[in-house]
């Protein structure tokens, strides 16, 4: 791990970034050229402490997971997302379809969708980046690691997971998480990422293994669903999914119809989760 040169290098990144770069506004009295070291930290899900550690070269190695986080925080391209790893020490990861790493041109897409859920998904379903409504709504999905960073198996071993849509949708929604996966099985074959996620779940779930032998294959996402959220109740949204060229990442943004009670509730969570980022800040 080469502490000094990762040190500059995050400085350089950060300061060359602006806070509309970022989805974040500059404010009157900003005196940092660049971003703050806090913004990147709550960018990135880390603390502020561990960031600044990290630009000092005090820090211990990061994580792989950490790492993807930094690099999507700072907007780094694929080359210099591969740099970042080096410089800590990591293999960088293979490119192909089901990378994960976001390309900086899909999360400026993202930054500009500020009053509507919104969220980036990997072809197995990990959330790879949410804005602040998609937060209010859905919860953090970065807590998740392993497995569980995909929806799809945390659909079939945790029954929390159900409980963000109503009992009669489970059935339904049980078809779509497996024909995507299998859809996602068939890019990358059995030896796959895609391909250890459908041999733990087979261990794991019997309904998936059920549902599984039904060969239904999907690559699209449902144009209306209903959501329920434990504070606000159900909230109907309609889908848009905008997908990369190679079918690895999903650009996932719900809207509900102007004037409606799915869009005051948004309105209202809107609200909430700007208070709780802002008290995460501080």
């Amino acid at each position: 791990m080469d502490r000094p040169a990762l040190a500059t290098f995050l400085r350089s990144r950060r300061d060359g970034l602006k806070p509309e770069d970022v989805g974040l506004t500059s404010g009157p009295r900003r005196r940092t050229a660049g971003l703050r070291r806090d913004e990147v930290a709550a960018l990135a899900g880390m603390s502020t402490d561990y960031y600044v550690r990290l630009e000092q070269g005090r820090s211990r190695q990061p994580s792989e997971h950490l790492l993807a986080a930094l690099a999507r925080a700072l907007r780094l391209d694929n080359d210099e997302r591969d740099y970042l790893y080096r410089l800590c020490g990591q293999t960088a990861p293979e490119r192909t379809p089901m990378d994960t790493h976001v390309a900086p041109s899909l999360m400026r897409v993202l930054d500009q969708l500020t009053d509507t859920p919104a969220m980036i998904l990997s072809s197995l379903g990990e959330t790879l980046a949410q804005n602040q409504l998609s937060l209010a709504l859905h919860g953090d999905h970065s807590r998740f690691t392993g497995p569980a960073r995909s929806s799809v198996y945390r659909w079939f071993t945790d029954p929390h997971e159900r409980e963000a849509y109503p009992p009669a949708d489970h059935d339904h929604q049980s078809r779509v998480q497996v024909a995507h996966l299998r859809a996602s099985y068939g890019l990358g074959g059995e030896h796959s990422r895609a391909g250890a996620l459908v041999r733990a779940l087979l261990k794991a779930s019997s309904e998936f293994a059920e549902i599984w032998q039904r060969q239904e294959v999907a690559r699209r996402f449902d144009d209306h669903k209903t959501l329920v959220h434990p504070e606000v109740g159900e909230i109907e949204v309609d889908c848009q999914a905008l997908f990369t060229e190679d079918q690895g990442q999903t650009l996932l943004v719900l809207t509900a119809a102007p004037r409606s009670e799915a869009a005051q509730k948004l309105a209202l969570l809107a609200v909430l989760g700007q208070q709780r980022f802002s008290a995460s800040l501080q």
